[in-house]
């Protein structure tokens, strides 16, 4: 099977009603592991949608907490097998005098939901590392109810596969910046802050956040170590995530989606927002 742009076609047989089944092609959204390796030395395997991996890598290695800066990377460069570049394998290779600490990446990578590890020391010890949001934006309400459209026509392989997360930075106008997708969450909003990254835009201080899926912990702290002061989500936070925004300054919006009537409905978990 060969992917394109994210997906990669299958066989497949469809059943509806009581007709018989009808064999046709379709296509899924690809998953493959991406292996980062800093200096040469591996630090984390993600499953993820090919695309995008140069900035997936820097977004992950931002938040948490490894890079800081672009001139730190020299370049990032797939790995060779045989001679031949292996894009599952993606080396950072850092600039003449750069550092980085290994060990934080072993006491600050969260990447299960079901880590047991989300408490109170857990988000005090990312907050030692990103500062709290200070400066305040206060999206407004018309604004927010407006950008689950705009992302969902911006999905562009969800259309081929149904079967992608995607993360969109907005400014507080609600104008789109950039989207991104991919089968994980966590990715998206890495190949996000990965971008802004190298673009030099980082802390994203005026931007807003929108997640197609649920907002977790882990979510938070990325977006936190992005300097994000706003996120939003089409379905709901989990506790951790509701108390790291509160204590992060942050403002976390949940279950933005049309309420049936016309209109949109959406519940404010931390921070403020205007009418």
């Amino acid at each position: 099977m060969s992917r394109v742009q994210g997906s990669t076609p299958v066989t497949i047989s469809r059943l509806q009603g009581v007709a018989a089944a009808e064999v046709c092609a379709d296509r899924v959204a690809t998953e493959e592991p991406l292996e980062i390796r800093v200096a040469g030395r591996s630090v984390a395997v993600v499953m993820r949608t090919p695309g995008h991996d140069r900035e997936l890598a820097a977004g992950f290695l931002v938040t948490e907490g490894v890079l800081r800066r672009p001139d730190q990377v020299l370049d990032m460069v797939y790995c060779r097998a045989g001679g031949e570049p292996e894009e599952n394998v993606l080396d950072v290779l850092l600039a003449p005098g750069a550092e980085v600490d290994f060990d934080r990446l072993t006491r600050h990578v969260f990447t299960s939901s079901s880590c047991g590890i989300c408490s109170k020391a857990s988000i005090e010890a990312i907050q030692a590392q990103f500062p709290a949001i200070e400066t305040r934006v206060v999206p407004r309400r018309a604004v927010l109810a407006a950008l689950p459209a705009a992302l969902r026509a911006a999905q562009a392989t969800f259309d081929q596969t149904g079967g992608l997360h995607a993360s969109a930075l907005f400014t507080a106008d609600g104008a789109l910046q950039t989207v991104r997708e991919d089968v994980g969450r966590h990715n998206a909003l890495d190949k996000l802050v990965g971008r802004a990254f190298f673009d030099g835009a980082l802390p994203l201080g005026e931007s807003i956040l929108l997640v197609s899926g649920r907002v977790s912990f882990e979510l938070m702290q990325k977006a936190l170590g992005a300097g994000i002061p706003v996120v939003a989500a089409i379905s709901a936070p989990s506790s951790a995530a509701v108390a790291f925004a509160q204590a992060s300054g942050q403002t976390l919006v949940g279950f933005l989606r049309p309420d049936g009537a016309g209109g949109m409905r959406m519940n404010v978990y931390a921070g403020t927002v205007a009418d």
